[in-house]
C-alpha cells in the first residue's frame, strides 16, 4: 500500500509544471528561443500598457478604471493640431478589464493614436484607435474622462491623430 502512495503522490507532482507544493521545486525549463531571422511581437507603446489591469475584486466603475490623474490630464490634453475627421460612431462600453484610453472602431483599418470628442459635454479624450468589425466600443477610463453616461449609447466624433 506504501508503494501505491508513493506513485500517486509522483504522479500528481509531476503534472504541477515548475509550481509544486511545500517548497519543493521542478527542473527549470528553458525559454523557447528565438531562431535566426524569427522575430518576436513586441507590446505596444500605448496607454494601455501603462495603466495596470484592475483586480479581480473590482466592482465599480472607479476600482476598473485604474488611470491615474497625470494619465487622466495627458489624455484631456488638446490634440496639437494635425488631426482629421474620420466620422461619428455610436460607442458601447468596451471590457472594463483592459485598462486605458482606447476606441475599437470600423473607422480605422489599422491601430493608430487618435481623439474622441462627446459633443453633449464639449469632452475629448486622446485615445488609441484600434480596428474592429462589429461596431464600436470604448475604454471605461476614455467614457470616464469624456463624461458620456457608462449605460448610454453615446456618439462621438472620432479624429485621427495623424
Amino acid at each position: 500500500m506504501k508503494h501505491v502512495w508513493i506513485g500517486v503522490i509522483a504522479l500528481a507532482l509531476s503534472g504541477c509544471g515548475g509550481s509544486m507544493p511545500f517548497g519543493l521545486k521542478s527542473r527549470d525549463r528553458a525559454a523557447p528561443v528565438a531562431e535566426a531571422g524569427q522575430t518576436r511581437p513586441e507590446a505596444r507603446p500605448d496607454s494601455a500598457a501603462q495603466a495596470p489591469v484592475p483586480t479581480a475584486a473590482a466592482r465599480t466603475a472607479e476600482q476598473f478604471d485604474t488611470t491615474n490623474a497625470e494619465e487622466r490630464a495627458e489624455a484631456a490634453a488638446p490634440a496639437a493640431g494635425g488631426e482629421r475627421l474620420l466620422g461619428t460612431t455610436v460607442v458601447s462600453l468596451g471590457d472594463p478589464t483592459q485598462p486605458g484610453f482606447w476606441l475599437e472602431t470600423p473607422l480605422v483599418s489599422a491601430t493608430e493614436q487618435g481623439r474622441v470628442v462627446y459633443p453633449v459635454t464639449g469632452k475629448s479624450a486622446q485615445v488609441e484607435l484600434r480596428p474592429s468589425e462589429t461596431g464600436s466600443r470604448i475604454s471605461l477610463a476614455a467614457m470616464r474622462l469624456i463624461e458620456a453616461p457608462l449605460t448610454d449609447l453615446p456618439e462621438v466624433e472620432v479624429y485621427s491623430g495623424e
